[in-house]
Formats: C-alpha cells, sequence, structure tokens
C-alpha cells in the first residue's frame, strides 16, 4: 500500500507542477491574469476545447503547444497510475487470498479465534506466547487488517456461517474461541462448531450470566464472563493482593517471567506410566512442581501425595519454568 501511495503521490506532484507551469507561462508570455492563465492551463491540459479565450501570439501558441504535449503525458501517467494500482490491489488481495487458503489447508491441530476485539486479542497474544498454531475470524476488514499487522493469519468472514468454519479447518482443529460481541452469535456460533467436528474444545466469552448455561448445553467446554473475572481479580487484589501477585508470577500476566502453570498428558508409551510420583522424581530432576492430577475419568486431586500414581492418558497439572516443562513432556509422552 505504501508503494502505491508513493508513486500516485509522485504523479499527481508532476499533474500539479505542470499546472502551476503551464499557469506561469500564460502569465509570462500572454501577460493573463493569474485566474486566465490557470484557466487556459485547464482547458488546454484537460483537452476540452473551449478554445483561447483571446487570440495568442505566436510564442504563445508554441508554449501552449508544449504544454498540450506535457498535458498529454502527463493525463497518460495518471491514468497508467490509476489503473495499474487498482490492478494491482485486485491481484494482490486474490493471490493474498489463496496463500492464505493454502497455509489454511496445511493447519492440523490448531486454534481458531473468532472475533478480534478484546477478549480476542488477549487470547491470540497467549497462543501466541504459548507457540500453538490459530488463525482469527472476524467478520470486520478493519479488525481484520489489525490482526495481520500483528503477524497473525487471518480471514475476514462470518464465522457464525458453516461455509466459513469449513474454510478454516473446523474439522482438523484442536479448539475454537468464541469471542464475538454477541452472546447469541456465541450460541450460534458454538452449536455449529459442535456439529461439525464434536470432538473440539470449545472456549466461549458470555456477557449476560444467564447465556452461561445455554452456552454449556450448546457444547462450550469453557465459558467466561470477562467482567465477572476482571472484578474478583480487582476485589482480590484489595484484600488478597499476595494471593494475586502470586497469580499474576505463574500465568506471566505481565510480569515477563519465564513460570508458568500447564498441563501435561501422560502417554501410554511413557515409561512413568504406572507409576507413583516419589518414583518419577519430578521436583528432585526438573524442579517442577505438580499441583494437581486430572484423572483420564475426569476426576481431579489437588495437592497429591507422594504414593499418587499416575496412569496413561492421566494429565498432571504443573508449575514450573518453559525447558523444564518441556522436558517435562518429552518425558511423559515417550521418555526421551
Amino acid at each position: 500500500m505504501d508503494r502505491f501511495a508513493r508513486r500516485l503521490g509522485i504523479v499527481a506532484g508532476i499533474f500539479c507542477f505542470t499546472l502551476l507551469a503551464g499557469t506561469a507561462g500564460f502569465i509570462v508570455v500572454e501577460h493573463y491574469s493569474p485566474f486566465d492563465a490557470f484557466y487556459m492551463t485547464l482547458i488546454t491540459l484537460t483537452t476540452v476545447g473551449y478554445g483561447e479565450l483571446k487570440e495568442l501570439s505566436r510564442a504563445g501558441r508554441i508554449f501552449n503547444s508544449f504544454l498540450m504535449l506535457l498535458g498529454v503525458v502527463t493525463m497518460l501517467l495518471v491514468g497508467g497510475a490509476v489503473t495499474q494500482t487498482i490492478v494491482e490491489l485486485e491481484l494482490g488481495e486474490f493471490y493474498g487470498k489463496r496463500r492464505i487458503k493454502r497455509m489454511i489447508d496445511k493447519l492440523e491441530n490448531h486454534y481458531i479465534v473468532c472475533g478480534f476485539g478484546r477478549v480476542g486479542r488477549s487470547a491470540c497474544a497467549e497462543l501466541q506466547r504459548a507457540g500453538a498454531p490459530f488463525l482469527v475470524v472476524d467478520s470486520n476488514p478493519d479488525k481484520v487488517e489489525r490482526a495481520i499487522r500483528s503477524g497473525y493469519m487471518a480471514v475476514a468472514a462470518d464465522s457464525t456461517h458453516d461455509a466459513t468454519l469449513r474454510e478454516v479447518g473446523v474439522a482438523r482443529a484442536k479448539g475454537l474461541v468464541a469471542a464475538l460481541s454477541s452472546d447469541a452469535d456465541n450460541l450460534f456460533l458454538i452449536l455449529s462448531a459442535k456439529t461439525l467436528n464434536a470432538d473440539l474444545h470449545l472456549a466461549a466469552r458470555v456477557a449476560e450470566e444467564e447465556a452461561e448455561q445455554k452456552l454449556r448445553r450448546a457444547g462450550a467446554d469453557t465459558v467466561f464472563a470477562p467482567y465477572a473475572i476482571a472484578g474478583h481479580r480487582l476485589a482480590q487484589a484489595l484484600l488478597q493482593p499476595h494471593v494475586a501477585r502470586f497469580l499474576d508470577f505463574t500465568t506471566g500476566a505481565g510480569m515477563g517471567l519465564n513460570v508458568s502453570i500447564e498441563q501435561v498428558m501422560v502417554d501410554e508409551k511413557s515409561p512413568f506410566a504406572g507409576k507413583s510420583l516419589r518414583d518419577m522424581q519430578i521436583r528432585r530432576d526438573l524442579g517442577v512442581i505438580v499441583l494437581a492430577i486430572r484423572k483420564a475419568d475426569g476426576q481431579m486431586a489437588f495437592n497429591p501425595p507422594a504414593e499418587a500414581e499416575v496412569a496413561a492418558g492421566d494429565h498432571l497439572i504443573v508449575m514450573g519454568g518453559s525447558d523444564d516443562l518441556t522436558a517435562l513432556e518429552r518425558l511423559l509422552s515417550r521418555g526421551i
């Protein structure tokens, strides 16, 4: 876009220079008033054929002949630049859409963020921080442009349409964030996404409390009320500031620290499947703290004892440095 603006700026500059030069020429050669000189220059450059304001001298006609030729060249440049800009914009949009479609077709186990408002932007920032593949879908072209400027893959489309969800690979996706501004739109989106991919993990934003249960019944696995959560955190920061700072510390919210809480699944091929936490020695070897174990049947065991046995399919909720958590994930996957 900057290249197109520069090109049009140069052509506009040439046209303005020609207009000023012609006006000055008629003032000097034919002793026209500034207005008559400007008007005569416009007649000459636009070739409207109104004729001379008064009979030109020989010198005036020679000057006007050169001005006519210069005007034709200038108009050709202006028309060519405008046409080229329009064609390049159209082609750029066409090939840009094809390029994005090819990139989307290659995505698997990715996340789809529907809506690029404040909640959607925060979700994208967290997904990017975690290194997870994702793309943004929003019906507002300005928001899509903002997402692209942020370095995200984004498409301008209505995410409540089944065709849009199919185009962004919902059948191959791992999760979807419904962060549209309307609870009704989020409800419709959850229903559509669940129909197209029953295994999709769905997280939805809700504005009104009464819509929360409807979203859950529609298939949302997780429902967040941003205003309620923000109010709770603000009150917690006043009443229990140390707890609030600890949560910020462990989630890395604005702290810039290399510590986080994550979930790690125990693979059936892992040598640690069937062993106790004491035998695994996670804290001693990696410095990672096991906060809870989510069993394969959905039960959650908080602050598990050392004798707690870890089975294949269980998820460990752990806290530690990013490198340590990566090492733990490798150990629990195949013991590498």
